[in-house]
């Protein structure tokens, strides 16, 4: 939904989800799964809350299949009819403005830190959020600690320090941040060519335009 700009609904979502994994303890029954403990995993599920984690993510997909197809219908619409291109916002908050930039640039950064690809892109609601919730993902999985442990070569004090529940949340987080910045760096690419393809035909003239004046002759004569 965030990929979609559907904000309030990907917000929703996400929180809802989050707040239920945890106290359904999802993401640890996912990790002793896939560790062949299986006994474990059906100990550590809570059934009160596991319940609500279902339909909730059944209802995100779905929804995020329903808006996508409706967007591209929307799409189709708007290319058949020329729709204008808005190329400058200004307001109280800031100057925002359609521009072409390198993928792989945006890519980078959200590479090193999670939403700075989306700053790069004016994605600020989606920046914010994506900032916000790494950090306190981040946070809460003990991520920083484990991988300075790791870094030093000391692994088994980054086994001990990270919480496995909140760190399963990260690579979601990180891998959807970098995908979203090239994704819509691309699609943003594609628009500004759009509307140059616009503008060139509006202002410019034929090559076939016959000229309205009168010829010369070598005196200057008319």
């Amino acid at each position: 939904h965030l990929l979609l700009s559907k904000y309030l609904r990907g917000y929703l979502l996400f929180l809802w989800e989050i707040y239920v994994n945890v106290n359904a303890h999802v993401n640890l029954a996912i990790l002793y799964s896939f560790t062949g403990r299986f006994q474990m995993a059906k100990d550590i599920l809570d059934i009160n809350w596991v319940l609500f984690y279902i339909p909730t993510y059944l209802f995100a997909v779905w929804d995020a299949y329903r808006t996508t197809v409706d967007l591209n219908h929307q799409y189709i619409l708007a290319a058949r009819e020329d729709a204008e291109i808005k190329m400058f916002n200004v307001d109280s908050m800031e100057i925002n403005y359609l521009d072409k930039r390198t993928p792989w640039n945006a890519t980078m950064w959200s590479a090193l830190m999670p939403g700075l690809g989306q700053v790069l892109i004016h994605r600020i609601p989606t920046a914010l959020f994506i900032i916000i919730a790494f950090i306190a993902v981040g946070e809460q999985s003990k991520l920083l600690p484990a991988l300075h442990f790791s870094l030093l070569g000391q692994f088994e004090y980054a086994k001990a320090i990270i919480k496995p529940q909140w760190f399963l949340n990260i690579p979601s987080i990180y891998l959807f941040s970098i995908y979203d910045a090239y994704e819509n760096t691309v699609s943003n690419n594609k628009l500004f060519d759009w509307e140059q393809t616009k503008f060139l035909k509006k202002n410019y003239e034929s090559k076939n335009f016959k000229m309205p004046f009168n010829k010369t002759n070598a005196r200057g004569e008319r």
